[in-house]
């Protein structure tokens, strides 16, 4: 499998992905108006207004989700006098990409890692830890660097960025649900049919419960999408897949955590930050995963022609 297919396969997926995510929203609303006892006009009234209380929850996570993200991380901007090479490294890159040159940022952390975040190719921003700069050889940190600008590139911040939104967006649906429901809202004169209001209901408290769940499920599904997708763009950038592939191979096995990193931030990395050599294994535990695992992304990149 060449570089090109593999970008072409990954983009297909996570495009069917996205749009089962915009189906799942949209039951979501269907069942919760219904058992509210909503229907024509007020069902849509009833979404709307929920969905617009969720946009402008998230309005300025969209557009200062990266200075919160670079804060919580501990992350630094630096100047180019600071790491010339480091600098040199990534400019060359952005040149091949035709990408304009992101801000670098470093994170005093002695565990090799690197993540990159902006809403588009004119607002990005790459961090490196100081454990990957000094752990990694200057072809092994060139790959790191291009699978961060395909993340880049591929607007992959971005599109990550809208599905947390879409998450988030999901759990203020159900806990809206909830809330009414406990407090006996809704219309009690929803149906003739009480049987059939009955059932309606029930679905509906089930998937309040389940929603999140599966909202997280989807989301982490394309994450994974997008590292093989990075991985594969970055690949194709320097043509040298081994230099990635050694690079991922070093940060896994590296074995000091990342102080900085949390649950939120996680995604981001090019390797989960979080060390567990007792992580469980399978494809049921996989789905629960931000990360693609190391050896399938490594066989892939070997696989590169």
């Amino acid at each position: 499998m060449t570089a090109y297919t593999q970008i072409s396969s990954n983009r297909l997926k996570t495009w069917l992905i996205m749009l089962i995510f915009a189906f799942f929203i949209t039951f979501i609303v269907f069942i919760f108006t219904n058992a509210l006892g909503f229907r024509g006009p007020s069902a849509l009234g009833f979404s709307g207004i929920a969905l617009i209380i969720a946009g402008i929850m998230n309005f300025f996570s969209y557009y200062y989700s990266d200075k919160m993200i670079m804060t919580i991380s501990g992350a630094k901007q630096i100047p180019k006098k600071d790491n010339p090479t480091l600098f040199r490294t990534v400019e060359n890159l952005c040149i091949a990409s035709g990408l304009p040159m992101p801000k670098i940022y470093i994170i005093d952390d002695s565990a090799p890692n690197a993540f990159a975040t902006g809403r588009d190719p004119k607002h990005a921003a790459i961090a490196f830890t100081t454990g990957i700069l000094d752990k990694l050889s200057k072809l092994e940190l060139e790959g790191v660097t291009a699978h961060e600008l395909s993340h880049v590139g591929n607007y992959d911040t971005r599109l990550m960025t809208i599905v947390s939104i879409l998450v988030g967006s999901v759990a203020l649906l159900t806990d809206f649900f909830i809330r009414i429901t406990w407090l006996g809202g809704g219309r009690r004169d929803r149906d003739e049919n009480s049987s059939a209001s009955g059932i309606i209901m029930v679905i509906a408290l089930v998937m309040a419960i389940l929603a999140p769940i599966i909202a997280t499920l989807i989301q982490l599904a394309i994450s994974r999408k997008r590292e093989f997708l990075a991985d594969a763009s970055g690949a194709l950038l320097t043509r040298n897949p081994d230099g990635l592939a050694d690079a991922l191979l070093k940060i896994f096995k590296d074995k000091e955590p990342l102080e900085v990193a949390n649950k939120a931030t996680a995604h981001l990395y090019i390797v989960n930050p979080f060390k567990n050599p007792h992580k469980l294994v399978g494809t049921f535990a996989n789905l629960f995963n931000t990360h693609p695992p190391i050896e399938q992304r490594v066989k892939a990149l070997r696989a590169m022609q």
